[in-house]
């Protein structure tokens, strides 16, 4: 439970709760409010917005000292938020922070993404969200970078709020010095070639999820072309996917 009347920061992620991003994180932001986490029992990647629904989730207190509470969930990062924001804090966040998470969450892994999903619920809470990621999987990644710039953009969140239904998605190369934060659009680009082929002791086929991301997007402020550059990527990403461009056109069509 909160102790005091300072900005209320919620931390989560998808690597799990013992991971150094998410440790790093809640040493940068440590001064900032009165920080509660709840992430996950272990790592959650790729869970995208998925919630469990079939079996019950359970959370409990890993350890709590003044003004952090660190609690673990057997659940995905979204429901590490809905928890949260439910059943376990005493008001509402003035803050999430997703992250930091061990690889990159730009272009479209922002779909993919459990940090990103925990990011995208904050928003769906009304609660002002950034997810942080940087490119960067090793276990014992130096996340000097990017606790840096993330701190920054949530002093920037906490001062002043984001638009209702709008969350943010930073990528930080692993440059040191990063050259910059470039505001960018998301690289239109997908993944090709994703499986690695192989077999089973029985001779059965098994797929390994890998691949290469190819980069269609001719705009020179996609985020994958500032990341190759040496600048942190930030997109401003809305939860409304309503293509209205495309609403009168589909009308036209129905008429």
């Amino acid at each position: 439970m909160t102790t005091d009347k300072r900005p209320l920061i919620l931390i989560t992620n998808d690597d799990g709760f013992r991971a150094k991003g998410i440790n790093e994180l809640i040493k940068a932001l440590r001064d900032l409010g009165e920080l509660v986490v709840m992430a996950p029992d272990g790592p959650r990647s790729g869970m995208s917005s998925a919630i469990t629904s079939l079996v019950p989730i359970k959370y409990k207190t890993e350890w709590q000292e003044e003004g952090l509470t660190v609690y673990s969930c057997t659940g995905t990062p979204v429901d590490c938020v809905k928890l949260a924001i439910n059943e376990v804090l005493d008001r509402e966040p003035d803050l999430l922070v997703a992250g930091i998470n061990h690889g990159g969450n730009m272009a479209i892994c922002v779909n993919y993404s459990g940090t990103m999903g925990a990011t995208a619920e904050g928003c769906i809470f009304d609660v002002p969200s950034m997810g942080v990621s940087l490119l960067d999987h090793r276990p014992d990644a130096d996340f000097t970078e990017c606790c840096r710039l993330g701190r920054e953009l949530a002093e920037k969140v906490l001062q002043k709020g984001l638009p209702h239904g709008t969350y943010l998605n930073l990528n930080v190369p692993t440059d040191i010095p990063v050259k910059g934060v470039k505001i960018c659009r998301q690289a239109d680009g997908r993944w090709v070639k994703e499986f690695k082929r192989s077999e089973d002791a029985g001779g059965n086929p098994v797929f390994w999820l890998t691949g290469h991301f190819r980069n269609d997007d001719v705009h020179e402020d996609n985020d994958e072309k500032m990341l190759d550059e040496g600048y942190a990527s930030l997109v401003p990403c809305k939860l409304d996917v309503t293509d209205y461009e495309f609403m009168q056109e589909l009308k036209d069509w129905m008429a």
